[in-house]
């Protein structure tokens, strides 16, 4: 059975959705889908969130099982080896999953990422170090890198 839960968030509410042991969705967006409900596994989730936006959390450690084509899956495994603080552009996640020619395609998965911040694409960054598109918008983008220490603080 499929659940989820409205995490409040310093960069605004995180839908989180669970099913069958695992998470399937950290969104910005509401789901909707399944039952509402608090379970053990979104609780984890919501905590080891709660101890990211602290900054005491630099890995997260979370059954996941997002839904999306092997290709997706294989640009969502190697985001997940950027490190904390760091960023990649859509080119190096290109070349480490050995097809350097697939620019665009590993674009077109990081933005079909359905586990945000927990899966981080938004550790990817254009050639030019610019803050490239992200579904919780470039506001948040900033913010969640900003956060990590991975670029100086954008100055408005």
């Amino acid at each position: 059975m499929k659940s989820h839960y409205a995490y409040p968030s310093p960069v605004g509410t995180l839908w989180i959705e669970a099913e069958q042991g695992y998470i399937t969705s950290i969104s910005y967006r509401e789901q909707q889908q399944g039952e509402k409900a608090e379970t053990p596994l979104i609780r984890q989730a919501y905590s080891q969130l709660d101890e990211y936006f602290r900054g005491e959390r630099k890995q997260f450690d979370l059954p996941l099982k997002p839904a999306g084509t092997p290709f997706q899956q294989q640009v969502w495994q190697a985001l997940r080896k950027i490190p904390y603080g760091e960023t990649r552009t859509y080119g190096e996640i290109a070349a480490a999953i050995g097809n350097p020619r697939a620019c665009r395609a590993v674009g077109m998965a990081n933005h079909c990422n359905p586990i945000a911040i927990v899966i981080p694409c938004h550790r990817v960054i254009g050639t030019n170090g610019s803050l490239t598109g992200y579904a919780g918008g470039f506001d948040i983008k900033q913010k969640l890198l900003e956060l990590e220490g991975a670029c100086e603080p954008a100055l408005f």
